[in-house]
């Protein structure tokens, strides 16, 4: 689905959440509601489960679930910091769920 590019590190937590780009050096910050979305959108095997967990947590309609996830993908993606994964495509062990 989605994965970090190399050389981007996440920090996310409940709480909120960080990614740092070594290539730039620059630090994005999350709101809370935005490290939660960005958790989903990596550990999340398929789009449909991302926002199924998306809208369960935060009692959205699905579509309102979708659009906000595709929102952040889409921003994180244009800031060079994520990339679209290739259908079926899991990250590595690594990079899927070590902040839990």
């Amino acid at each position: 689905m989605w994965r970090l590019r190399e050389g981007v590190h996440a920090v996310l937590t409940d709480e909120g959440g960080t990614l740092l780009d070594e290539r730039t050096g620059r630090w994005t910050d999350l709101s809370p509601s935005a490290s939660t979305a960005a958790r989903l959108v990596l550990d999340a095997d398929t789009e449909h489960r991302a926002v199924e967990d998306f809208a369960a947590r935060y009692g959205l309609a699905h579509e309102r679930a979708a659009a906000d996830l595709d929102a952040l993908a889409r921003d994180l993606a244009g800031r060079g910091l994520l990339l679209s994964g290739m259908a079926g495509h899991q990250p590595p062990r690594w990079l899927r769920g070590w902040w839990r």
